[in-house]
C-alpha cells in the first residue's frame, strides 16, 4: 500500500510541475504577443489652439485637420500625416517631424525653429511668414520657389542634428 502511495504523490507532483510549467509557457507565449499600435485619428478634426506639446503622437493622422495657433513643440511627429491640414500660426519648434507627410499644409506664420524634418514630404505646402531658425530639412523635396523662399530667412544650426539650416536647403 505504501508503494501505491508513494506513487500517487509522485505522479500528483509531476502533474503540478508539469501544469506550471504548461502554465509559465503560456504566460510568456501570451506576453510575447505585442498589441498593434494604434495610431491617432484627427483626420478633418476642428483643433484650433489644441496643445499637443511634448506628446508622441507618431504616425498619426491629421489630414485636413484645422491646426490653426496650435501647439505641437517638442512633439515626436515622425510619420505623422498633415496632408492638407491647416498648421497656420502652430508652434512646431523642436518637434521631430521625420518622414512627415506636408503636402499642400499651410504653414503660414508657423514656428518651425529647431525643427527637425528629415526626409518629410512637404511639396506644395505654404511657409509664408514662417519661421525656420535651426530648423532641419535634410532629405526634403522642396519645389524651387518654395526653396528660395526658405533660404531667403533661413539662419542657425538645429540643435539635435547639428546641422545648419542653409546647408539643408542647399541655399547658395
Amino acid at each position: 500500500m505504501y508503494s501505491y502511495q508513494s506513487r500517487i504523490i509522485t505522479y500528483g507532483r509531476k502533474l503540478i510541475l508539469g501544469l506550471t510549467v504548461l502554465g509559465l509557457l503560456l504566460a510568456l507565449w501570451l506576453g510575447s504577443i505585442v498589441p498593434p499600435a494604434f495610431a491617432l485619428d484627427y483626420e478633418r478634426e476642428i483643433l484650433i489652439g489644441a496643445d499637443f506639446s511634448g506628446k508622441d503622437l507618431t504616425d498619426a493622422e491629421f489630414t485636413k485637420a484645422n491646426l490653426r495657433q496650435s501647439n505641437l513643440s517638442h512633439a515626436n511627429l515622425r510619420g505623422v500625416r498633415f496632408f492638407a491640414a491647416n498648421l497656420d500660426e502652430a508652434n512646431l519648434e523642436g518637434s521631430d517631424l521625420t518622414g512627415a507627410i506636408l503636402d499642400l499644409a499651410r504653414l503660414n506664420r508657423a514656428n518651425l525653429t529647431n525643427a527637425v524634418l528629415e526626409g518629410a514630404f512637404v511639396a506644395n505646402a505654404r511657409f509664408t511668414g514662417a519661421t525656420i531658425t535651426g530648423a532641419d530639412f535634410t532629405d526634403v523635396l522642396l519645389r524651387r520657389d518654395i526653396q528660395t523662399q526658405l533660404c531667403n530667412i533661413a539662419t542657425g544650426t538645429n540643435p539635435t542634428t547639428g546641422r545648419e539650416t542653409r546647408e539643408t536647403l542647399f541655399c547658395p
